[in-house]
């Protein structure tokens, strides 16, 4: 995994990087490492809902495929972790307990869902950006 950035300031990207399928559980590493002082609960909702975001590209969308994590402020609602995921698939959005590959699956949406304050999806012609907010402790 190639990083650009490795720091926690407002609004700078945490995790840039080119979304390797093979390997999820390196995000899930890199993930606790970078968040490292930060309550657990909060790293173990981060890594869930960027395994998720990730794993759908990776079984559901084509190439290229792009994660990215940064910390936003907002007045009101207080800092957050914004994920979000990009691949080469807009035609294709995520349903929410639904899956095209069988019937027992679908949970992934679902646990985003769970975890996170808002979730959802930007499409242009050629990408979309499955992204989710999870609030900083």
């Amino acid at each position: 995994m190639t990083d650009r950035h490795h720091t926690l300031e407002p609004n700078r990207v945490e995790i840039d990087t080119s979304l390797r399928c093979d390997n999820l559980r390196a995000i899930r590493d890199h993930i606790a490492e970078i968040l490292t002082g930060y309550d657990s609960t909060f790293v173990h909702d981060v890594q869930l809902v960027t395994t998720e975001l990730a794993a759908n590209a990776c079984d559901h969308a084509d190439q290229p495929r792009h994660l990215w994590l940064r910390r936003e402020v907002h007045d009101g609602r207080g800092a957050e972790l914004v994920v979000e995921v990009r691949d080469a698939t807009p035609e294709r959005s995520p349903v929410v307990g639904v899956s095209r590959i069988a019937p027992e699956r679908g949970n992934g949406m679902k646990m985003v869902e769970a975890f996170c304050t808002d979730w959802g999806v930007r499409n242009d012609e050629d990408a979309k950006i499955v992204w989710g907010r999870i609030p900083i402790p």
